[in-house]
Formats: structure tokens, sequence, C-alpha cells
């Protein structure tokens, strides 16, 4: 057993889901970008960072405590764009609609923007990504997942599943 975890609580995507984000992708092939990994789209609810082992006991309890409060929802995604936000962009993620019960803006990161390369790029040249789109999934449960840096990029484990309510 490791003494440490790199843990984050999320909402995976349904695989149909995952398979049209991708598609998106081709449309910035020449863009200074790293593509992320289809397996590892997801939503982040909470980055909760490196966890002692005994820490991720009361994690698990915490998340579970959670999903019973929740009933199933609609996630909807109606843009590509660039994030963060108002901000020199980082990624190029997937986003929609505010949700309430989480208090979250959901959005999945389809690519990482390779800062150097970007500022090569001169403003007035730079393409734009703002594109509507219209995705929509039930999320039925929650996962804890584990995030394993590689060299090749980082893994995530679902470490367990919480159905909601």
């Amino acid at each position: 057993m490791k003494d440490r975890y790199r843990i984050f609580i999320a909402i995976n995507l349904p695989e149909e889901v995952k398979e049209e984000l991708a598609g998106y992708r081709n449309n910035w092939l020449g863009l200074p970008a790293k593509l992320t990994k289809k397996e590892n789209f997801h939503i982040t609810v909470d980055f909760l960072g490196n966890i002692s082992a005994e820490k991720l006991i009361t994690i698990f309890k915490n998340t579970e405590k959670l999903a019973s409060s929740l009933n199933s929802f609609k996630i909807v995604l109606n843009k590509i764009c660039y994030g963060p936000l108002n901000k020199t962009p980082k990624m190029i993620w997937a986003t929609g609609p505010k949700i309430e019960k989480l208090n979250l803006v959901p959005h999945i990161t389809l690519a990482r923007i390779r800062k150097w390369d970007w500022q090569k790029i001169e403003p007035e040249e730079r393409p734009v990504i703002d594109e509507d789109i219209e995705i929509s999934f039930e999320v039925n449960s929650i996962e804890i997942m584990e995030s394993v840096l590689k060299k090749k990029g980082p893994e995530y484990i679902v470490l367990e599943s919480i159905r909601l309510s």
C-alpha cells in the first residue's frame, strides 16, 4: 500500500460522449496543444491532491454521504472554447451551464495549450475556438479517482464508483 495518493472526485463520461468529443479534436490539429487521451475525459468535481492512506477512508465516507444526497441529473455541454474563460488560454475544453447542486461549471479538457509555442503565434493569427455543441448525458454516479503521473501523461484509476440516490 502506498503512503500517498493523488486524488480527485469526478464524473466520468459515457463512452459515446467521449467518442463525440474526441471527434472535435481534428478541428485544431495544427494548434500547439497536447491532446487529452479520450479515455481521460472526465469532469472534475473536486481535486483533493496528495492524500494519505488514512485520510482516504474519510474521503470515501464523505463522498458516499454526498452521493446519497444527490439524485441522478443531466449535464449539458454547449460549447467548445479556450479555457479558463477570460484568461490566457491554457486548455481547449468542452463546457456547459453551471450545475447548481454541485456549485460547478462543468468542463472537460480536450487539449492543453503548449504555452511557449502559443506565445510564438501572433495574437491576430491565433485561431478562434468558439464552437456551439449540443451534448447531454445523465449522471448516475460519481467516482473517487487516483491520478498516477507517468511520462506519457496521467493515468486515471477509478478507486470507487458511488451510485447517486
